[in-house]
């Protein structure tokens, strides 16, 4: 059975904190203002699964943080994420890349529609696979 599409990018999310605390650990990035981002983080993993619609807005703001704070692991970013938050976040996005996120999207609300079930990484390896 297909994970939710907000469980997916909530095991996203949980991914790259596992990077920014392998980033703190290897005494990479300032400790105390990097505490205090993970911190922020931690929140807005609480505050997505509660009600993701009304975070998506911090998601993007902690996200380009990342990009911004901590360039080194810029490449690491889930590019699933940077769609998902949108926003500022699309900034980081090549257009070939944003053309195959809304084709997904239209393959998901389509599911959607019809009440079929949706994998949304399954889908992502199929349109990737077909370019």
């Amino acid at each position: 059975m297909p994970i939710s599409y907000l469980d997916h990018h909530l095991a996203l999310l949980a991914h790259l904190r596992g990077i920014l605390v392998a980033l703190g650990d290897a005494e990479q990035v300032p400790e105390e203002s990097h505490v205090l981002f993970l911190e922020r983080f931690d929140e807005l993993l609480e505050l997505l699964e509660e009600s993701p619609e009304q975070n998506l807005y911090l998601g993007q703001d902690l996200l380009c943080q990342v990009i911004h704070r901590y360039p080194q692991i810029g490449h690491l970013v889930p590019r699933d994420l940077l769609w998902w938050f949108a926003g500022d976040c699309l900034h980081f996005m090549p257009d070939e890349e944003i053309e195959l996120f809304q084709d997904l999207e239209e393959r998901r609300f389509a599911a959607e529609e019809n009440g079929m079930e949706f994998d949304w990484a399954e889908e992502k390896q199929l349109l990737t696979q077909s370019r």
